[in-house]
């Protein structure tokens, strides 16, 4: 971190590694997984900055939430020295999540200054988690515990792990349930291709399968359950979704290098787009800004090629992608679409 010219000067003292340090878009969590990260606000100035106020907010598709733990300003913060928080928050919605960092504070001047500081990670899988318990007198032998999807999903189960070549129960060779013993059945869902391009069929609530459980007693006297249909919230993208399919994880500093991005049309309108390319500090579009996309469809999406460079080396996140709809006059933005490690080619060439 020392090194690193992206780095605020004098981090490397900070003890926090650079795995620790989270990029503006860091990947997926998944549902029921907890949430969990430490904030570090430090005065990398020579002066004394008065009533810090650092606020943490996560927002999801349907509601904001305050995660801070304290709401109130700190008197004073020296040169070098920092305002920590942990923050927890258990991941009950599917879809895009933005973590978003606010601190206010006072100069010695009395200027009052502010910032923020945004971060994104998004839920595309979901995960199913089944107890069975055995709550009878006896034990009993579980024969099948399978989840059965709906048309629109693919399911994988994760309750074998691999050994010697071999698929072995997570559960051992011996699937016997004690009287009273509860047992925890995993299975991963996503949805089919063909329904996951169709932007309004995977809408609201839907159907995603139901729990078939086969089980035999002590005497081989067979007993089978099989639940109701299972459902579950669909996420909401707003009436564009534009989504990154190929971009390279390393680039050369200065040097073109291409992404394609998915735009579909989650509305119940038809939309005549317009993609414009604004630059920022680090990236540069390469191409023609203002450029007629044509019509599209509800439920419809197409692919676009599209052309940037960077000048700044480091993790560099790609923004400044808009859309407008000249039907209804509406621009829709797309910022920290995603980030590139972009390096000096001498570097690359090294490694």
């Amino acid at each position: 971190m020392k090194d690193d010219p992206s780095t605020v000067k004098g981090a490397e003292a900070l003890m926090l590694g650079e795995m620790l340090t989270l990029p503006q878009n860091f990947g997926n969590i998944f549902l029921g997984e907890t949430f969990s990260s430490y904030i570090s606000v430090h005065n990398d100035s020579n002066q004394v900055v008065k009533d810090i106020l650092v606020k943490a907010d996560l927002q999801t598709s349907s509601q904001r939430l305050n995660l801070s733990a304290s709401t109130a300003a700190v008197a004073e913060l020296k040169p070098d020295c920092c305002i920590d928080d942990v923050i927890h928050h258990e991941v009950k919605e599917i879809g895009t999540h933005i973590l978003v960092c606010a601190v206010s504070y006072t100069t010695q001047t009395g200027e009052k200054m502010y910032f923020r500081k945004f971060f994104k990670f998004q839920t595309d899988e979901v995960f199913l988690e089944a107890q069975i318990q055995n709550i009878t007198t006896s034990p009993m032998f579980m024969e099948k515990v399978s989840l059965e999807p709906s048309i629109m999903y693919n399911v994988a189960e994760l309750n074998t792990v691999d050994s010697a070549g071999e698929s072995e129960s997570t559960f051992g060779s011996r699937t016997y349930l004690q009287p009273m013993d509860t047992r925890q059945y995993l299975y991963c869902l996503k949805p089919k291709q063909e329904f996951a391009e169709k932007a309004g069929v995977i809408k609201g609530v839907t159907v995603i399968g139901k729990l078939d459980i086969v089980w035999k007693t002590n005497l081989g006297e067979r007993g089978r359950l099989q639940t109701s249909q299972l459902q579950r919230m669909a996420p909401g993208y707003g009436d564009v979704r534009l989504s990154l399919e190929t971009i390279p994880d390393t680039v050369n500093l200065e040097e073109p290098f291409d992404i394609t991005c998915k735009i579909t049309n989650c509305s119940e309108r038809t939309m005549d787009l317009v993609l414009e390319m604004c630059n920022t500090n680090a990236i540069h579009w390469c191409g023609v800004s203002g450029r007629q996309l044509g019509k599209l469809h509800p439920s419809s999406s197409l692919r676009l090629a599209l052309t940037l460079l960077s000048s700044v080396q480091g993790l560099q996140s790609v923004s400044g992608l808009r859309l407008t709809d000249t039907f209804l006059k509406r621009t829709y933005e797309y910022d920290d679409i995603a980030q590139v490690c972009v390096v000096s080619s001498k570097v690359k060439q090294e490694s």
